[in-house]
């Protein structure tokens, strides 16, 4: 019998759309604006929380709702996000350190859609509001690195060895080790050349002194620089991810350049602080009174300028060896760091301490930053980036015993500090300084402003549609646009589903996707009338349109569905959005506008005496 479904279809689609609106449902409960809040000292109750909503309510703060999230941690939520920071600065300044505030933002997806694991589409920053940074990596500054660090090998390798010299240093991209005598060079070059090969190696005398120039190939360079940009990325994405910050976009842009931006991060000065912080440890031992100058430094005390202490060039290890670090306190109260190391840098730590069991052991904190002043350069005024590095020791201990993979870093000023090293340590070290070239801030109200130009465009794009429908085709018009609410559905949870970000291109993606969901329909109608004017009778015109078209309507959305592909493939940020929510409104749409508006039609007059078509 014609246009009659067999019972299993009917119930898939019933399955499908049943599924979609469960799925679609959250995005009808907006996250709420929180302040979350947790101790570092195990002390928070429901009487702390009874005070902190009072003294919300004394600075005109509405809060929605508040409870103990766990023995430690309370939520808070707020009525408005513009009351947010003003609300975390209340309580800040009623706890004080032993608690961390942090600005949140709260589901409000009833339990049991949570249940099904049903959660709204996340919001990109054009519509949450946020901040977007651009990063400059400093090539330079890692190749600089790479030397010093090769130079510290070199003078281990070369004291394992029973080799003498006398000395190295650095000179742009060359480093220059000098030895006593041409043999110990000879010895000393025939080592090197078999553990760097990255360097182009060269003899030069300056009267008796005897030098071995390590120069850096520029594929070596390339590498390096390449390294640096790979390695910051994996650390800015690991300290993103520590701020907690859902859907943020972390990506190369250009040679030398990092894209960072955090949808719903309203504290810019600590998301700032956090990301762009270059702070790496070095820990060294302490110079032997004895050793010469060439192969000591001397750094001050971070917390007391007064004091400082002359350090060997050698480096035990840096902070990359460190696989983690948390924040606790010692037993006199007071901060400290809980390391961990990574196999090798166990294997070191435990090398060096063992043999030097009551010399002391420095941790030295480096910091990078730069600032920017006006040059003159070929007749004109141009800004130019000078960098600064600082290097101050924040501990110095006594090695009572051989240390292993784990110990501890004190001497550090308050807990935030604490907390704020052990993030970087637990996120990594940057291959190379970082500097903020640019930075936006993306208000919440503009974000709401682009969410209601955003509905009111997919409305007003949805009622066109549905207007065009009703007037070109009547009763089957109706049945066009029951299937676009439903694809509008089915898209809407399809993107709730993949955890897709929801932005303005998106959004520009959803619009498209009504007006390209009836183009089925329309090839349908348009050769169910033409069957008509044949004078085929109704059941049969209804049959050959959704058969004949078929075909067409396949080709029509696969070549859509290829351009799609290759937008998200070679595209970036924006684009990628609008060609994720492109392409799975083809495939939602090619579903409604095949199977459910032929369902419709099938339940409608399928097997019944039709003498006319409203079409």
């Amino acid at each position: 019998m014609l246009n009659r479904y067999p019972l299993w279809k009917y119930l898939l689609i019933l399955v499908v759309c049943v599924v979609g609106i469960v799925y679609a449902l959250p995005n009808l409960y907006p996250q709420d604006p929180a302040v979350q809040i947790s101790s570092t000292n195990g002390s928070l109750d429901s009487q702390q929380l009874d005070r902190i909503q009072q003294a919300l309510s004394s600075d005109d703060i509405a809060v929605k709702s508040a409870r103990m999230t766990g023995n430690t941690t309370a939520l808070i939520r707020l009525d408005d996000a513009e009351q947010q920071l003003p609300a975390r600065d209340v309580i800040d300044d009623m706890l004080g350190d032993n608690y961390t505030v942090a600005l949140n933002l709260a589901d409000s997806t009833p339990a049991w859609l949570t249940s099904l694991s049903a959660a709204p589409m996340k919001l990109g920053l054009d519509l949450r509001g946020g901040v977007h940074f651009l990063l400059e990596v400093d090539m330079d500054a890692a190749v600089q690195q790479r030397l010093d660090a090769t130079a510290s090998a070199i003078r281990a390798d070369l004291r394992d060895q029973r080799i003498r010299y006398r000395g190295t240093q650095i000179d742009d991209n060359t480093l220059h080790v000098e030895f006593a005598n041409a043999e110990d060079r000879a010895a000393a070059r025939d080592q090197i050349s078999q553990t760097y090969s990255e360097f182009q190696l060269a003899d030069h005398d300056e009267g008796r002194r005897a030098f071995l120039d390590m120069t850096l190939t520029e594929q070596s360079i390339k590498d390096i620089q390449d390294y640096a940009i790979k390695q910051n990325l994996t650390t800015i994405r690991n300290r993103v991810n520590e701020l907690g910050v859902s859907e943020p976009l972390v990506q190369r842009q250009g040679p030398n350049r990092i894209v960072v931006e955090l949808p719903g991060v309203q504290d810019t000065a600590e998301a700032k602080r956090i990301v762009g912080a270059t702070a790496n440890l070095e820990f060294r031992l302490e110079a032997r009174p004895d050793a010469p100058d060439s192969e000591t430094e001397t750094f001050p005390f971070r917390n007391d300028s007064t004091r400082s202490a002359t350090l060997s060039r050698d480096v035990i290890i840096t902070g990359d060896r460190v696989s983690s670090a948390s924040q606790g306190f010692d037993q006199n109260g007071q901060p400290q760091v809980n390391i961990n190391l990574d196999g090798t840098g166990g294997s070191l730590m435990n090398q060096a301490t063992r043999a030097n069991i009551g010399r002391n052991m420095a941790v030295l904190y480096i910091e990078h930053n730069s600032h920017v002043e006006t040059v003159m350069q070929d007749g004109k005024q141009v800004e130019k980036r000078i960098p600064e590095t600082t290097r101050s020791v924040i501990s110095l201990a006594t090695i009572q015993s051989a240390l292993s993979n784990r110990f501890r870093i004190t001497g550090l000023d308050s807990p935030t500090e604490a907390s704020e090293l052990a993030l970087l340590l637990r996120s990594g070290s940057l291959a190379a300084p970082i500097y903020f070239v640019q930075e936006r801030t993306i208000g919440p109200s503009l974000g709401a402003q682009n969410i209601q130009r955003g509905i009111f465009s997919v409305i007003v794009g949805g009622l066109l549609v549905v207007a065009f429908m009703l007037i070109r085709y009547k009763a089957f018009g109706v049945i066009a646009n029951v299937a676009l609410a439903v694809n509008l559905v089915l898209l809407v949870a399809a993107m709730s589903l993949l955890g897709a970000t929801l932005t303005l291109p998106g959004i520009a993606g959803i619009v498209l996707t009504l007006g390209m969901a009836v183009d089925a329909n329309v090839l349908i109608y348009e050769r169910i009338r033409e069957e008509l004017r044949r004078h085929t009778p109704a059941q049969q015109a209804v049959h050959a349109g959704y058969g004949r078209a078929f075909t067409s309507i396949v080709d029509a959305n696969l070549t859509t569905l290829l351009v799609a592909v290759v937008l998200f493939s070679i595209g970036t940020g924006p684009v990628k959005g609008f060609a994720v929510t492109l392409s799975l409104g083809i495939l939602t749409s090619m579903f409604t506008g095949i199977m459910v508006s032929r369902a419709l039609v099938n339940l409608s007059i399928g097997g019944k005496p039709v003498k006319k078509l409203w079409i």
